[in-house]
């Protein structure tokens, strides 16, 4: 099982970022590209003092592909081919482009460029919001962690519990994730925990999704950087974190932890009649499983013994559980969920593939 990082390692880093980053919104034509000898890549930023240059990450580069309309294979062709190409092409269309950027910068790095609509709901704020309400019930933290992309925090409360079969319990509790750079929304949902093999399983229904879109930044002078703090966002903050709040508490309940379990339950009663080969395969092809994670999940399904939905439900998320990627492995925990949830038509063509 994973279990990330721990609780004060996690707030320690919190703190760190929230001191050390920096946001701006730039005018694209102040911003040129730039790449050296070893392929690595930079935005050179006309700030008000001086320029100011700013190493990038491989997820700024596929950003800046995908707004420039520069498909990303041919972005890394020239990255590495043709350098001097590759900061000509960037740095025409920024300029050309006529458009505010927000860059989000942390140690001195740019680790997302995204529209000036991007609204900010930042992770230390989401924790600090979050953390105390949670700390006050009575459960744990099974895994928290923070990777370049996301934060997570998965609770459970070991006295929302259900009996699945004779020694087959499972818990209920919540996710909470949250992306600071544009590849996803702050979300609440329900999440289940199955004591056995220590899976979790991330519930689609009942669950709260707000993504990062807002009012355009824009300030009186249009040549301007301008550089945003903290404060200024906490009034229009208070409101979203109340809402999470109360979907934090329905979401652990007993109703709809209850309801939940009594879904996944009925998951047992569906037998696989076909190929499970085959199964599997129709299950990588839906939700996106390459050819390693399909083996996996199947060798999950033949050695758990049970030829079921609920059988291929705990296989996908047991898989989830060897995959090094933490941000993968939440993805496969939340598969799970999908087949759960999952309509009768598309059950039948799971497991009548043959």
């Amino acid at each position: 099982m994973k279990h990330g990082m721990t609780l004060t390692a996690l707030a320690e880093e919190l703190t760190r970022q929230q001191r050390a980053k920096r946001d701006l919104v730039v005018p694209s034509a102040l911003m040129h590209h730039e790449t050296d000898d070893s392929g690595a890549t930079a935005l050179l930023v006309e700030e008000a003092d001086a320029p100011r240059r700013y190493a990038v990450t491989e997820l700024v580069r596929r950003q800046l592909a995908e707004k420039l309309n520069i498909p990303f294979k041919y972005f890394e062709r020239m990255r590495t081919d043709e350098p001097k190409l590759l900061d000509r092409n960037v740095s025409t269309w920024l300029e050309r482009e006529n458009a505010n950027r927000m860059l989000r910068t942390l140690d001195g790095n740019v680790r997302a460029v995204l529209s000036d609509r991007y609204r900010r709901l930042d992770n230390f704020a989401l924790a600090e919001q979050a953390l105390p309400i949670l700390q006050g019930l009575n459960g744990t933290f099974e895994s928290v962690e923070l990777t370049e992309t996301r934060m997570y925090l998965k609770f459970v409360m070991p006295r929302l519990n259900y009996e699945m079969a004779p020694g087959d319990f499972v818990q209920g509790g919540i996710m909470l994730s949250n992306s600071e750079v544009g590849v996803g929304a702050l979300s609440v949902q329900p999440l289940v925990y199955r004591l056995v093999c220590r899976n979790r399983m991330i519930v689609p229904d009942h669950s709260m999704k707000k993504t990062h879109l807002g009012r355009a930044v824009n300030g009186d002078d249009e040549e301007a950087i301008q550089v945003f703090r903290d404060d200024t966002l906490a009034a229009d903050d208070k409101a979203l974190f109340l809402k999470a709040r109360d979907v934090m508490r329905a979401a652990l309940s007993e109703i709809t932890f209850r309801q939940i379990a009594v879904k996944m339950q009925k998951t047992m009663g569906i037998e696989i009649t076909g190929n499970p080969v085959k199964t599997v395969e129709v299950l990588g092809q839906r939700y996106g499983l390459n050819e390693d994670e399909r083996g996996g999940v199947l060798r999950h399904l033949v050695s758990g013994g049970a030829l079921s939905g609920y059988g291929l439900v705990n296989a996908v998320t047991r898989f989830g559980q060897d995959v090094d990627d933490y941000d993968r492995s939440t993805e496969l925990e939340a598969i799970g969920g999908r087949l759960v949830y999952q309509d009768e038509h598309a059950w039948r063509t799971l497991v009548e593939a043959a």
